[in-house]
């Protein structure tokens, strides 16, 4: 039987008849065009996850259920690929959606071309026909990480809905939206992907906590009139925390105060006595004329 691939526009959806799917980015490589990385969010009905492995990406590609997985990129004659399966049909009672997302390495996706996402049945035995394709567009230009589709339940089974939401702030906007715990480094620090591998925190350093999601972004992210789809924070909720030592004040240098008169010259004055106590004897200075020369002794 033919399958019918259904192109897709922004806010659509389709229903799924499988149980398990494979969603396929694919985009064109070239000179100035950045790398373009899979990843994929595994939500509650809450719409955020229950904890840090409910996010699937390069550093962590296999959720702990198994049920949702990256794969390697490959280079296929139209491009370069990098894809997600998904065993819906397994997934616990739980779990409510699963957001496909890509971002972009060494620039923002005005420079990627012909970025789409194409969702094929991963059942065995199926056919190569994809089920859905949807081109992702830059809204902006200077996003750096896109949400390009949802898988969600509707009743009994799945739906796909092609969403192209993009977010300026990066992997780690769109992580932090859906309830991810993100490590920033401390100002001045060399930057680093927000995904990348645990690093030390230093507890002096500024920490910065972003509750919030896509800044610049015009297509009403993956809301829609089913209950259950929609965004799940504001972008613009930015909380930012300093923890600071205070340092001792310093004090001036002093300097000692001489216990005796200078050895060198005629005497001098003698050495000031404390003021406080009862009066002080007065010191006895003994005052000898130098010896006289020639020219005053008696002939």
């Amino acid at each position: 039987m033919a399958v019918m691939t259904h192109a897709m526009l922004k806010g659509s959806n389709v229903p799924l008849d499988t149980a398990a799917v494979r969603a396929v980015l694919r985009w064109t490589p070239g000179p100035g065009v950045p790398d373009v990385d899979a990843s994929a969010l595994v939500l509650g009905p809450d719409g955020r996850v229950r904890s840090d492995e409910d996010f699937v990406f390069y550093n962590q590609p296999r959720h702990p259920s198994g049920l949702v997985r990256r794969l390697p990129k490959k280079r296929v004659a139209e491009g370069l690929t990098d894809t997600v399966e998904a065993d819906l049909g397994g997934l616990d009672p739980s779990i409510d959606r699963v957001v496909l997302a890509a971002s972009s390495d060494g620039g923002t996706f005005r420079s990627v071309t012909d970025l789409r996402i194409l969702l094929y049945d991963a059942a065995p035995g199926a056919g190569q026909e994809p089920l859905a394709l949807f081109d992702v567009t830059a809204e902006t230009g200077e996003e750096t990480a896109v949400i390009c589709g949802e898988l969600y339940r509707r009743g009994e089974g799945w739906k796909f809905r092609a969403v192209g939401q993009g977010y300026p702030t990066g992997l780690v906007g769109l992580a932090t939206d859906f309830g991810i715990s993100v490590d920033e480094a401390p100002e001045g620090a060399p930057a680093e992907d927000p995904a990348a591998e645990a690093r030390p925190v230093d507890p002096l350093a500024e920490t910065t906590a972003l509750d919030g999601g896509p800044t610049g972004s015009t297509g009403g992210g993956t809301g829609s009139a089913e209950a259950g789809t929609g965004s799940a924070a504001h972008p613009d909720d930015l909380t930012v925390a300093h923890a600071s030592v205070p340092s001792a004040p310093s004090l001036p240098h002093v300097p000692p105060m001489p216990d005796r008169a200078p050895a060198y010259g005629y005497p001098q004055p003698p050495v000031p006595v404390p003021a406080y106590g009862y009066p002080q004897p007065e010191p006895v200075v003994e005052f000898r004329m130098p010896p006289m020369g020639p020219q005053f002794q008696r002939p």
